[in-house]
């Protein structure tokens, strides 16, 4: 299937030109039809001569119903342009093909209609001057007469070459369906239809309703009101949903894959139009069938932050249209970043509009990644770029530069740290994640590289083991001393105090492998592991905690935790719950 809109002034024809292609009557409402004028969205549809189906949203001409046409513009790859010979190029005219330029949209057809009442060719030189400056550029013209039909067949020809001109979309795509009506069905309960421009809905599948969040599961489908169990875009869908009240939806919001898409309330886009530069602070966002309020803040000549009232899902490359409510000035814009950083440091608004002004428009992957300097896969994807940059941690990717500075970072921090903390050497992972602002610690251990290692969850220097402060190395050498005929008699607390190893002191030393330091206040000297392990081996094996207490002349408080250091030393295996025996060569 395909899917047109139909633009132009009002009662200029177009609901009539599409009831004369498909024999239905768009305007579904009794006051649409008593007054002759559009004022909402009108569906209908036929099948072209070649056997594939088009579907046409008949939007309204006039001026006050501005919000209910760029509703059904939004959402559609192509345009039919409908201009009345009698009337020719007319103020709503010039507006629709303003929103249609701001969109760009780069497929449609001009219509003149009425041709039965005045010569067509004035009209069309008019309409194609204007049209030619758009984005449209020259496009097809054809002459007709909705009430005598002539011209009706050249124009289904037309149609066939502008379908044949649109490019395919893609089925695999995630879903993104924004809602133009909802209502309910007897037996069946809520009902929403929408234009489908990619991806694949089937029975079954769950979705998430945005902004609420809310999953909700596809009960039933119709395309064309046809039942289906399955469709693809571009496409007129009418969906059954199971999980939500009628109260709970409305036009303008959207149908997405979940996990797909990045809903935002924040967003750097980049303006066109003439008008673009007269925006107000206060606007309203149009994206889809959504109208959102938002907040301008201009970056530079032709960029902005916007703050919206309610997140909507977008990606990097969107279209949309930005108005300024009770005038009639309308600019493009594209998306740029979906997740842009903060401004909030004096100076990052400057800084943020110099980088944007050299953006491509889109930005593709490399320039995302420049600018947030590390962005795991599925960011990317979900931000609608194909991933780049460097993988240096699972699914993390880096820009090479930023990577390259953090490396170089990562080293002085380590140093400093040492430098203002002697007796605690080694830089804590966390305290290195948030200094470097990375997200994440995996981030942090990829950084490190020699002479810097990972031990004890804190990064060290290794080319030389840390050097102790001259009071902490002498507490270690009273140590050492008073310990030196009964070796595995661990002071207590107090003693360790009086002989200058405070807590500090302690993890200082143990740091830097001048003593053992078992558990919080057991400390030995570190000759004691080896004589333990000589005094072991000579026992009957296996030997109880029990056994070995007495052959090392020590406490209780003590042989627990030093078994357990000999286990993770690889000394000693335990056999059962309560007996261990020493490791034998080739174990």
């Amino acid at each position: 299937m395909h899917v047109v809109a139909t633009a132009g002034h009002v009662d200029h024809g177009k609901s009539t030109l599409v009831r004369a292609l498909t024999g239905i009557e768009p305007d579904r409402w009794a006051e649409e039809r008593r007054r002759g004028m559009t004022i909402d969205l009108g569906f209908a549809w036929t099948a072209l001569p070649s056997g594939r189906e088009l579907a046409f949203v008949d939007v309204p001409g006039h001026e006050r119903f501005v919000s209910n046409m760029l509703a059904g513009i939004g959402p559609v790859p192509a345009v039919m342009m409908v201009v009345a010979a009698d009337e020719g190029w007319m103020p709503q005219s010039a507006e629709h093909l303003a929103v249609i330029d701001a969109l760009g949209l780069g497929h449609g057809l001009l219509v003149v209609t009425r041709c039965d009442r005045e010569d067509p060719e004035l009209a069309i030189e008019e309409a194609q001057s204007e049209i030619t400056q758009t984005c449209l550029g020259r496009v097809e013209a054809v002459a007709v007469s909705g009430k005598t039909g002539e011209g009706i067949g050249d124009l289904v020809k037309a149609l066939e070459r502008l379908v044949d001109s649109l490019p395919p979309p893609s089925a695999d795509g995630p879903v993104r369906l924004w809602i133009d009506r909802a209502f309910t069905i007897k037996g069946m309960g809520t009902v929403v239809t929408g234009t489908l421009p990619s991806g694949t809905v089937t029975i079954g599948d769950e979705l998430v309703l945005i902004p609420s969040g809310r999953r909700v599961r596809v009960r039933g489908l119709e395309s064309l009101k046809r039942r289906v169990d399955s469709v693809s875009g571009v496409a007129r869908v009418a969906m059954n949903l199971k999980g939500v009240e009628l109260g709970d939806v409305a036009r303008g919001m959207a149908l997405v894959t979940p996990d797909r898409w990045n809903s935002t309330k924040t967003l750097d886009v980049r303006l066109r139009g003439a008008t673009a530069g007269e925006l107000a602070r206060e606007c309203i966002l149009h994206m889809g069938s959504a109208a959102t309020a938002v907040r301008v803040r201009r970056l530079g000549t032709d960029t902005a932050r916007l703050t919206l009232s309610a997140p909507l899902p977008l990606r990097v490359g969107d279209r949309a249209i930005i108005r300024e409510p009770g005038s009639r000035r309308v600019a493009g814009l594209t998306v740029l970043d979906v997740r842009p950083p903060s401004l909030s440091r004096r100076g990052a608004a400057a800084a943020a509009a110099r980088e944007l002004a050299g953006w491509p428009d889109p930005p593709t992957g490399g320039v995302l990644l420049r600018r947030h300097g590390f962005l795991t896969q599925d960011d990317l994807t979900v931000m609608g770029c194909e991933p780049a940059g460097q993988r240096v941690s699972g699914d993390w990717l880096v820009d090479a530069e930023h990577w390259k500075s953090l490396g170089a970072e990562l080293p002085r921090a380590v140093s400093e740290y040492a430098e203002r903390n002697p007796l605690t050497p080694g830089l804590p992972v966390e305290s290195a994640r948030q200094l470097l602002q990375l997200p994440d610690r995996r981030l942090v251990e990829a950084l490190i590289r020699p002479p810097l290692q990972l031990k004890a969850n804190r990064i060290h220097k290794t080319a030389a083991a840390p050097e102790l402060p001259a009071p902490v190395a002498a507490a270690v050498r009273r140590l050492e001393e008073e310990l030196k005929s009964t070796p595995f008699r661990a002071p207590e607390a107090g003693r360790l105090a009086e002989l200058g190893l405070h807590s500090k002191a302690v993890i200082a030393a143990a740091r830097a492998g001048a003593l053992i330091r078992l558990a919080e206040g057991v400390v030995l000297p570190v000759s004691a592991e080896d004589r333990a392990v000589q005094i072991l081996s000579r026992i009957s094996q296996p030997f109880t905690a029990s056994e070995a207490r007495s052959a090392l002349d020590t406490s209780r408080r003590v042989v627990i935790p030093l078994l357990e250091y000999l286990d993770g030393r690889g000394h000693t295996v335990r056999v059962d719950s309560s007996t261990r025996r020493m490791r034998a060569p080739g174990d």
